[in-house]
């Protein structure tokens, strides 16, 4: 398959034109978001859903992520990764394997569909993760655009996935939230450096290899902005896959946990990675022939099993 998004290649960084769609389907009234919502993501490659869950369903997410992170020994250890310099928890993968409350939670119909129209396909969970940033140790994750590390290093062949943070605790200005560059999904900023092997073993706690320049970062930054939605939990912030994002760390006593789940278009199933030998594991992208998710309608809540 012909590489459109070369990177990792080249002595020096490019900001190539996006070849893909943002929204692949025609907005109509039956549409799960709304017009402008469409026409926001769009532009700015992000948008905020508020409200969507029920108190006692937020609730029911934020026992489940407890219970996740409380037993790592019930977990599976592949899919458990640590902070830098410390044992804390930084994320958990495959959790929608792994629990079947998120599993119900990424084929929810408040989710899913909105999954769906926006990439105009069916649509599988590529990655889900339990992002945990602890009070005063939980690290930053620097810039990124997700679709280059899934490009180069899984194999994902177009831009035809989003992501979706259901945040789990109160994601405030000052406990390291997550930080958007609006507008930049519309470039394709290409990065040096040949990749390492194994790289994800060091990237996953602090990437070196697959990060934009500062300089590129820079001209993004002047050019876009940066915000950083806030939100009590149960908000979910939804972003393109290649839109520059990051976020600081959290120095406050407060922690902050969120739900990400990755959808990605049946049609856009991983191929052979475009930039190394060796695809990532099996808990960083599903590979294979993709299932559509079965969309689940309705609240849940305790008649989820645990």
């Amino acid at each position: 398959m012909q590489d459109i998004y070369p990177s990792r290649h080249a002595a020096e960084p490019e900001m190539l034109p996006r070849q893909d769609p943002v929204v692949y389907s025609e907005w109509t009234e039956e549409a799960p978001v709304s017009k402008a919502q469409a026409e926001q993501f769009e532009r700015d490659g992000y948008l905020v859903l508020e409200d969507i869950f029920s108190d006692d369903e937020v609730k029911f997410l934020q026992r489940a992520a407890g219970n996740l992170l409380s037993d790592p020994a019930a977990l599976n250890p592949e899919t458990i990764i640590s902070e830098p310099q410390s044992k804390e928890i930084r994320s958990i993968f495959e959790i929608h394997r792994q629990s079947d409350i998120m599993e119900r939670l990424a084929s929810d119909s408040r989710l899913a569909e909105v999954a769906r129209f926006l990439l105009g396909d069916e649509v599988y969970i590529h990655q889900s993760r339990l992002n945990y940033k602890p009070g005063f140790k939980g690290k930053e994750f620097y810039w990124h655009s997700d679709f280059e590390t899934w490009h180069v290093e899984d194999g994902m062949p177009r831009m035809r996935a989003l992501s979706m943070s259901v945040l789990l605790a109160e994601n405030t200005p000052h406990n390291g939230p997550l930080m958007l560059i609006p507008g930049s999904h519309h470039s394709y900023l290409t990065c040096i450096g040949e990749t390492p092997d194994n790289h994800y073993l060091s990237s996953l706690k602090k990437q070196e290899y697959g990060v934009p320049d500062e300089d590129s970062l820079a001209e993004l930054a002047h050019r876009h902005g940066i915000v950083a939605p806030t939100g009590k939990p149960g908000t979910v912030i939804l972003f393109d896959c290649n839109l520059m994002h990051g976020s600081n760390g959290n120095i406050t006593p407060f922690p902050r946990a969120n739900a990400f789940m990755v959808y990605n278009a049946v049609s856009n199933r991983l191929q052979k990675p475009f930039g190394v030998e060796k695809p990532r594991p099996w808990f960083l992208g599903h590979r294979g022939v993709p299932e559509p998710l079965s969309v689940r309608h309705g609240a849940f809540g305790e008649a989820v099993p645990a």
